[in-house]
């Protein structure tokens, strides 16, 4: 697990790739006056080191993108934490290039992304991984319509906000003012 200073040394170099890259999700427009991506506070509570039940059937399913596509992840296993107070549960998908977890909560559309937010978890064997939402992040279709990113399934939609990672992307540099 990644302590504060690291996250924001994460963030920081994010900030900085984000701006300056010719890599960037954002179009050169946007990087003229990009600003600075928004986060929760740190929260160590949102942290976890989580036991996954593994699906007995391991299937595979398609997700659609927000540019209409299909791919496909396979349903690896469903954990449970508490978020202030209130039992959540998430299930996790494997993909090609590792594990996958996609969420929408409660904030979305006012705090943070509508179509939701990702991580990519660490998988520390025996079916534990290490979940930091803290570094929860927003996929790039978040900045602009040229990205073509997972929807997040019905199942990983879940009530309660997680106030950690990256917030709703706000300001100029996104056609605000």
């Amino acid at each position: 697990m990644l302590n504060e200073q690291q996250i924001q040394m994460t963030r920081r170099q994010k900030n900085q790739f984000y701006k300056t890259s010719p890599q960037s999700p954002l179009t050169p427009e946007q990087q003229d006056a990009f600003d600075g991506l928004t986060y929760y506070d740190y929260n160590p509570a949102l942290q976890l080191t989580v036991k996954i039940e593994p699906f007995a059937d391991g299937k595979f399913v398609p997700i659609q993108t927000t540019t209409g596509d299909v791919r496909q992840y396979k349903r690896y296993g469903r954990f449970s934490f508490t978020v202030d107070g209130q039992e959540t549960e998430l299930t996790l998908y494997e993909a090609d290039y590792g594990f996958f977890l996609p969420f929408v909560d409660a904030g979305a559309g006012t705090e943070t992304y509508p179509a939701g937010r990702y991580l990519e978890p660490e998988y520390l064997g025996d079916n534990r991984f290490e979940i930091d939402f803290n570094q929860a992040y927003n996929p790039y279709c978040a900045y602009n319509e040229g990205w073509s990113c997972p929807i997040t399934p019905a199942e990983n939609r879940v009530k309660d906000a997680i106030r950690a990672g990256e917030k709703l992307p706000t300001g100029e540099w996104m056609g605000q003012s």
